[in-house]
């Protein structure tokens, strides 16, 4: 995808079973998450995993849902979503996931529609 021009965020990628210990939930529960859009995992590294830097307080970043779809709509893959939140921004001079966990899901937001 030539929206990602620079290396992704270093970040831990937890699976499913440390999701299910950190998030206190059953493992149905966290396949649901994934499938309302609350997380984004990836395979690419072997078992589904997801950064470590979508939690925030052992809970999916509120602002993370919203994005997540925007970038979906805009055909986005899982990994294409996922590079994305973790790569450097040029516009925001940040990774749109540090944006997110600083509160600036509008921003982040407004940069994502436009990438359709």
């Amino acid at each position: 995808m030539s929206a990602i021009e620079t290396a992704p965020l270093p970040t831990d990628w937890l699976t499913l079973p440390d999701l299910v210990e950190i998030l206190g939930e059953s493992l149905g529960r966290v396949h649901r998450l994934f499938d309302e859009q609350y997380l984004v995992g990836s395979r690419r590294n072997g078992p589904l995993a997801v950064p470590a830097l979508f939690l925030q307080d052992d809970q999916p970043l509120p602002s993370l849902r919203g994005t997540i779809i925007v970038l979906k709509d805009a055909g986005f893959s899982d990994d294409e979503v996922i590079d994305w939140l973790l790569a450097e921004e040029e516009s925001i001079g940040r990774s749109p996931i540090a944006a997110l966990r600083d509160g600036h899901k509008s921003e982040v937001r407004r940069i994502a529609r436009t990438l359709a």
